[in-house]
């Protein structure tokens, strides 16, 4: 029988490289070796809660990790047509038929070899050109869920953005927000080098919100507004949240002008300190964004025209034979912005 390692979860914060049978495609079916595959936010839940609660009376249980991955196809099922050995592929980790990969499902692309069930080009794997390398390739997942934050947000050429948040996801919508044309857009987080990331890729201005008042800086930035109530604001249009902290949601109703949105693309912390009854005084709009409907290989093209600008989201590439210690970065708070496994 051939193996490969696979990445799981193991004790609570760390994981398990395990020897598991490397799989054969059947008729329909393709196998991919990784070749790229980043490590993100979720992947840290399932590790600080030692696994998933999938086991008799919700128990946890450990779960391969992994629903980033870039490589190339190297055996494939005697009826697929539409894919060749030596492709290279990225994934939709929602279309696998046994579960989403890495997060829940039997497959993770934390491995050295994944299993693409009933594969179709189009709907779980898209091909790209040699020309980009498999690392920003695996940014694919990741850049699918900015994406369509921006478009739940509506954002025009127009419009005056902030986005709180200077991850991998707040990075990646800042991007997509210029390359879609809007007129200006701000990145506000609390460490000054993702900071200097988001104005390498491309932001307008930054805002540090642990030193600096975020409504007059706004307002310095997008001009004077008022809420319903006629009290002063700023003239920001649209606040994306890729943070997911109480503070950012009471910073955007402290600033929000009269008709402003809010987007939230980052997954909430439960918290009763968020001031809902001040979302009247500007007229709110709450909008949710949840991953990638129709996004998923949308932004496959313009990640491979504009590649050298996301290659800056990464911070780290560290080969699969280091795999616990990418782990142990991702792992600890403002050490690394992007940690990207590579394979051989």
């Amino acid at each position: 029988m051939a193996t490969m390692k696979s990445v799981q979860t193991g004790a609570v914060n760390a994981v398990d490289v395990v020897d598991v049978e490397r799989p054969s495609p059947g008729p329909r079916d393709a196998l991919m070796k990784i070749r790229a595959c980043g490590i993100c936010g979720t992947d840290v839940t399932f590790l600080h809660m030692g696994g998933a609660p999938f086991g008799p009376g919700g128990a946890m249980i450990p779960i391969p990790l992994g629903h980033e991955p870039a490589g190339e196809i190297v055996e494939v099922g005697a009826e697929v047509t539409d894919l060749k050995v030596g492709d290279r592929v990225v994934v939709n980790p929602q279309g696998a038929p046994s579960g989403i990969i890495g997060c829940g499902g039997r497959l993770g692309g934390m491995m050295q070899y994944l299993l693409i069930e009933d594969v179709e080009v189009g709907r779980s794997v898209a091909v790209f050109p040699d020309t980009m390398p498999f690392d920003v390739a695996a940014l694919n997942e990741p850049m699918a869920v900015a994406r369509h934050c921006v478009n739940r947000s509506g954002a025009g050429p127009t419009d005056k953005v902030v986005v709180f948040g200077a991850g991998p996801i707040g990075l990646g919508a800042a991007i997509w927000l210029k390359l879609r044309g809007v007129e200006h857009v701000v990145v506000a987080d609390v460490i000054p080098e993702r900071l200097e990331t988001a104005l390498a890729v491309g932001a307008d201005a930054v805002i540090n919100s642990a030193t600096e008042d975020v409504t007059a800086r706004l307002t310095e930035l997008h001009g004077p507004a008022a809420n319903a109530l006629g009290q002063p604001r700023a003239g920001t249009d649209i606040y994306i949240d890729a943070a997911g902290a109480p503070a950012v949601f009471n910073a955007t109703v402290a600033s929000a002008k009269w008709g402003a949105k809010l987007v939230m693309v980052a997954v909430q912390k439960k918290s009763d300190a968020i001031d809902l009854g001040g979302m009247l005084r500007s007229e709110l709009t709450l909008i949710a964004s949840q991953g990638y409907p129709t996004e998923i290989f949308e932004v496959t093209p313009e990640l491979v025209e504009h590649q050298e600008r996301f290659a800056k989201l990464i911070s780290h590439r560290v080969p699969f034979s280091e795999v616990e210690s990418a782990f142990e970065l991702t792992l600890t708070p403002g050490a690394a912005e992007k940690v990207v496994v590579t394979f051989e």
